[in-house]
C-alpha cells in the first residue's frame, strides 16, 4: 500500500507543479507584471493536490464498497452521480479551508468569490476529475490482477475440463506455477470473462463463468449470496439482515459483501445443511 501512495503523491506534487507554473505563465504572457504574488498559484494548486489525495483513497473504499453493478446501471448511475457532487463538495470546502488558512497566517484576504458561481464551477472540473480517478483505479485494479496471476484447474493429462471433484487450481503468475487449495478460497467476484478469487487479500483471476465455477465449488461449501459474488460458508463471520430485505455477511477477513434477496433461501438452505 505504501506504494501507491507515494505514487499518488508523486503525481499529484508534479501535476499540480505543473498547473501552478502554468498559471504564472499565462499571466506573464497578458502582463509583465503578476495580478498576484508569485507564491499565490502554488497555494491554490497544493491546496487542490492536498485535498484529492485523501479523496482517491475515498473513492477507493467506494468503487470496493459500492461496485457499479451493471444489471442495476440507472440505480447505480444515480449514485455515482450523487458522489460525483459529494465528491466536489468535499474537494471545494477542502481547498478553501487550506487556502483560508494560508492567507490568514500570512495576514491576506483570500475571496471565494460567488459562492454559486464558483461551486458549479469547481463541480464542472471535479466531474471530469471524480470519473478519472475511477478509470484509473478500475485499470490499476485490473493490470495488479493479472500481474497476481491466473487460475487454472488441474487436469490429469491433456484433459482441460474442470475435474469433478475440484480440489487445488494451479495459478501461473510471472513465468512461475504453484498450487493453491480450494479451501482456502473465501469468495468469488465475477469480472467479465474471469472469475477473481480472493485469498488471504490476494486476487486470481480464473476464466470462467461464475455460475458455472460455483455451481462446481457448491459440494465445497461455496454458495451465491448476489449476481456478482459468492462465498466460502466457513469463512462466514456475521450476517446483518438490512431494512432493503438484504443483508451483509461479514467474512473473517473483514470483508463485507452483499446478500441479495434473490439468493436468500438458497443461502440459508445451504448454512443450515452445513
Amino acid at each position: 500500500m505504501r506504494y501507491e501512495i507515494a505514487l499518488v503523491f508523486c503525481y499529484l506534487l508534479i501535476n499540480n507543479t505543473i498547473l501552478a507554473t502554468s498559471v504564472i505563465m499565462e499571466a506573464k504572457r497578458k502582463s509583465d507584471e503578476l495580478p498576484f504574488e508569485l507564491w499565490e498559484p502554488f497555494v491554490w494548486e497544493y491546496a487542490s493536490a492536498i485535498t484529492t489525495f485523501f479523496l482517491i483513497f475515498a473513492v477507493a473504499w467506494l468503487l470496493k464498497k459500492y461496485p457499479f453493478d451493471f444489471a442495476a446501471i440507472k440505480r447505480s448511475l444515480l449514485f455515482y452521480i450523487l458522489m460525483s457532487i459529494a465528491y466536489s463538495l468535499v474537494h471545494t470546502a477542502g481547498m478553501v479551508a487550506i487556502k483560508e488558512l494560508v492567507y490568514t497566517l500570512l495576514s491576506r484576504n483570500y475571496d471565494f468569490g460567488d459562492f454559486w458561481f464558483e461551486l458549479f464551477y469547481e463541480y464542472r472540473k471535479d466531474l471530469w476529475g471524480f470519473i478519472f480517478i475511477i478509470v484509473m483505479i478500475k485499470c490499476y485494479d485490473f493490470i495488479v490482477s493479472r500481474l497476481q496471476g491466473e487460475a487454472n484447474p488441474i487436469a490429469d493429462g491433456e484433459d482441460k475440463e474442470v475435474p469433478a471433484n475440484l480440489d487445488r487450481l494451479l495459478v501461473k503468475k510471472l513465468g512461475k506455477e504453484f498450487i493453491i487449495r480450494v479451501d482456502d478460497i473465501e469468495w468469488l467476484e465475477a469480472a467479465g470473462n474471469y472469475v477473481n478469487l480472493h485469498i488471504n487479500e490476494r486476487i486470481y483471476p480464473m476464466r470462467a463463468t461464475l455460475t458455472a465455477l460455483n455451481k462446481q465449488l457448491s459440494n465445497r461449501g461455496f454458495c451465491r449470496i448476489h449476481r456478482s459474488f459468492a462465498i466460502n460458508l466457513n469463512e462466514i463471520e456475521s450476517i446483518t439482515p438490512l431494512s432493503s430485505g438484504d443483508s451483509e455477511v461479514r467474512l473473517n477477513s473483514g470483508k463485507v459483501l452483499n446478500l441479495s434477496r434473490r439468493y436468500k433461501e438458497e443461502f440459508k438452505n445451504l448454512l443450515q445443511a452445513t
